[in-house]
């Protein structure tokens, strides 16, 4: 997939994203099976390691998207703040993710699925309402820095749903 560089090609690319995810899932042997494919040294990214199951990765992918959501509409109300919270950086957000996932230990995997199906929808919808410009203009926005909405897009849906499908790859070759 190339990354999207328009409206159209956003949209496109999360819900084509979304729906690969979807039919990949439904190939998981069990859903409920925890992860049991090696972790090799050269799988450094915590990730690895943090998510034990799929209820783990759909969480994970909701969580992301409650943060654009929640930092899109406050910025559009005027309260002008970073998209990750205080007190988390770009250095500290494996901690949030952690924080992500004990959070959700009793989330059932059925809730999970409903959770995550109802972020992106409101994600996409949320994005639609953005004009190409808004969304493809570097520094249109300054609550965005010297980046465009767009980008925030694609890291929080089609590109995060790439993520989510190479580890779901790992598990299904791991069962084969």
């Amino acid at each position: 997939m190339s990354r999207p560089t328009s409206k159209t090609d956003l949209l496109e690319a999360g819900n084509t994203q979304f729906l690969k995810l979807e039919k990949l899932m439904q190939t998981l042997p069990d859903e409920n099976q925890a992860f049991n494919f090696e972790v090799t040294e050269k799988m450094t990214e915590a990730h690895w390691q943090r998510d034990k199951n799929l209820r783990d990765v759909l969480i994970h992918l909701y969580e992301w998207h409650r943060l654009l959501l929640n930092w899109v509409k406050a910025n559009q109300d005027g309260n002008l703040q970073p998209f990750l919270p205080a007190p988390y950086t770009w250095k500290s957000y494996g901690q949030m993710n952690q924080e992500f996932l004990e959070k959700h230990q009793s989330t059932s995997l059925s809730e999970a699925k409903q959770l995550f199906e109802a972020s992106h929808q409101d994600v996409m919808t949320l994005a639609d309402t953005f004009s190409n410009e808004e969304l493809f203009t570097k520094k249109i926005f300054d609550w965005t820095g010297t980046t465009s909405l767009g980008a925030y897009f694609i890291s929080a849906v089609p590109s995060h749903y790439d993520w989510a499908m190479k580890k779901l790859r790992k598990q299904i070759k791991a069962n084969q």
